[in-house]
């Protein structure tokens, strides 16, 4: 058995693997890393290996407290991917979309890939036909927009997200929710048709924690799972071992 741990920047998501089967998924704060890591390999003591991608603030050494229970792997810049890394800045590129570019090579061989993560921000990454990595963009995701309306106004109060009941806002909380949901919506369907304007077919990809809230609201045909970044970071540990 498996364990995948990805620190984000504000909740860290971790899911135990028999294979390729993800057995259960588990989602706490960094301020109970170790009780609820310690819980997780107590309910589950055929756990061998615990495998870690970490973009948020969790100290390595707290990871290597656990190693007499689990072997720890980290996943980082210098492990094996199953693309061609051709950013201009790689040493830039956040570990996050290396994975969740693994996991779309693995997942879905042969074809162009998009793959967005709705997280704490919005990541939009592009992998060819060719496993070739090409780039893509970074924009304030929702929770980031609601706070940012709040923070950098005088009066605009802090909203928690909700569908808009119309594109037309009649009340200042419903133009803060339409503003928000249907502005990231009308985001990521552009972003979509601009690369539909290069790419006659590719398989979108839509995961993280808004990801499921999201799809509902998004016109194109696109392959939502909020735990793809623990699957491919499953894959990803699975490639390195080969």
């Amino acid at each position: 058995m498996l364990l995948t741990i990805d620190v984000g920047n504000t909740r860290i998501k971790a899911a135990v693997f028999e294979q390729n089967r993800l057995v259960e998924l588990f989602v706490f704060t960094k301020e109970v890393f170790l009780t609820e890591t310690n819980f997780i390999l107590n309910k589950f003591p055929k756990i061998k290996s615990l495998v870690v991608a970490s973009v948020g603030n969790v100290e390595k050494e707290l990871f290597l407290s656990l190693k007499n229970k689990a072997e720890i792997h980290f996943i980082t810049r210098e492990s094996k991917f199953p693309f061609t890394n051709l950013y201009s800045t790689p040493t830039t590129l956040g570990i996050d979309r290396m994975v969740l570019a693994s996991g779309a090579v693995t997942q879905f061989p042969n074809q162009n890939r998009l793959v967005i993560d709705m997280g704490t921000c919005i990541t939009y990454d592009f992998i060819d036909e060719n496993d070739n990595y090409l780039g893509g963009a970074i924009s304030p995701g929702i929770r980031l927009r609601y706070e940012s309306l709040h923070q950098h106004t005088a009066k605009l109060p802090l909203l928690t997200k909700n569908y808009p009941k119309s594109f037309i806002g009649n009340s200042t909380q419903e133009s803060i929710h339409s503003g928000v949901i249907n502005g990231v919506a009308l985001e990521i369907d552009g972003f979509i048709e601009l690369y539909k304007t290069q790419y006659a077919k590719f398989i979108i990809i839509l995961t993280g924690g808004d990801a499921e809230f999201l799809a509902i609201q998004l016109k194109n045909t696109i392959f939502a799972n909020s735990n793809f970044l623990l699957e491919s970071l499953n894959q990803t540990f699975q490639y390195n071992q080969k």
